[in-house]
């Protein structure tokens, strides 16, 4: 058997070379396939199969393995399609990965949840909504439905609502005895960002915590950290995932789903910016902490893809 990578790909570059017999130069498709756009790597997988008639994700599968074969098939789908692959993944078989399903629907904006629901239907024709209530319950499973449900809201500042909705959150959780986290669900999935930041200031003035320490008193587990996951995404979103980064970068190694999930579904929306916080924040460069933590081919392809040591 023996794998074929085009030197050509009819003019879109002259960087491939030939597989040789039972030998796959990873470095050459690492480097290739890293430093280029979504809409580069299709076109240069539709001149592959004209050229070699052979589909070019079968022939990567067959000749990659591991960690960077996972890199190189992730980054042959569009965004939507890769996070709508991982939601679908979590949730399939028995026990369901919380801790990813909660990274994408409580991280993505409006606009990207509702070109991720239409790509979930069309890869898997069923509706995103049913496949997540129907692998998780109670209070989780209403946020994430509602999340998920959500329309687009208006960018418009309520001042007057600002108030309200701040107080109505202290009354809800802090204020009182237990949470009533419908009121909760309610304010954070009607809401525009613009208008969160403000409430989340506002809350301030009437409870003794900011927004994150009250979650962590009122609520536990996949709702503590769901809830947790949206008020950092509607202060700083790109500070969310520097800290994701971060924290799977912890010790010896890296918690390398987390890292390949946050660098494969970022790079072409905001890893430029993600960068940036984690600099700021990390007192290191993410280019540096990868090499520090990962090896290999691996290590050459997520270097590509964060583009520069800031």
């Amino acid at each position: 058997f023996f794998n074929i990578i085009l030197s050509e790909m009819c003019n879109l570059s002259n960087y491939f070379d030939f597989f040789t017999f039972y030998w796959v130069d990873e470095q050459t498709i690492t480097d290739v396939l890293t430093k280029r756009t979504y809409n580069q790597r299709r076109e240069i997988a539709f001149a592959y199969e004209r050229r070699a008639k052979k589909d070019m994700i079968s022939a990567l599968k067959g000749a990659l393995s591991g960690s960077l074969e996972t890199v190189i098939l992730g980054l042959m789908k569009s965004t939507a399609q890769y996070d709508a692959s991982e939601i679908k993944a979590s949730i399939k078989g028995l026990g369901t990965d919380e801790e990813s399903l909660i990274e994408i629907v409580c991280s993505r904006s409006n606009a990207e949840l509702m070109e991720i629901k239409r790509v979930y239907k069309e890869l898997f024709k069923k509706d995103l909504e049913k496949d997540v209530c129907g692998d998780t319950s109670g209070d989780f499973a209403k946020l994430l439905l509602a999340l998920a449900k959500r329309a687009e809201p208006s960018s418009v500042i309520d001042y007057q609502k600002i108030d309200e909705d701040a107080r109505a959150l202290f009354e809800a959780g802090v204020k009182r005895k237990g949470t009533d986290v419908k009121c909760w669900i309610s304010i954070m999935s009607e809401r525009s960002v613009p208008h969160l930041q403000k409430v989340f200031e506002r809350y301030k003035s009437y409870s003794p915590y900011d927004m994150q320490e009250s979650i962590r008193k009122e609520v536990k587990g996949d709702l503590e950290m769901s809830f947790l996951t949206l008020v950092q995404c509607f202060e700083n979103r790109q500070l969310y995932f520097a800290n994701r980064l971060q924290d799977a970068m912890k010790s010896k190694g890296a918690k390398e789903k987390v890292l390949t999930r946050i660098m494969v579904s970022r790079c072409e929306v905001d890893l430029k910016k993600i960068r940036q916080e984690f600099k700021a924040h990390h007192g290191k460069s993410l280019y540096q902490t990868i090499a520090e933590h990962t090896k290999g081919d691996y290590q050459r392809a997520l270097l590509n893809l964060c583009g520069g040591d800031d």
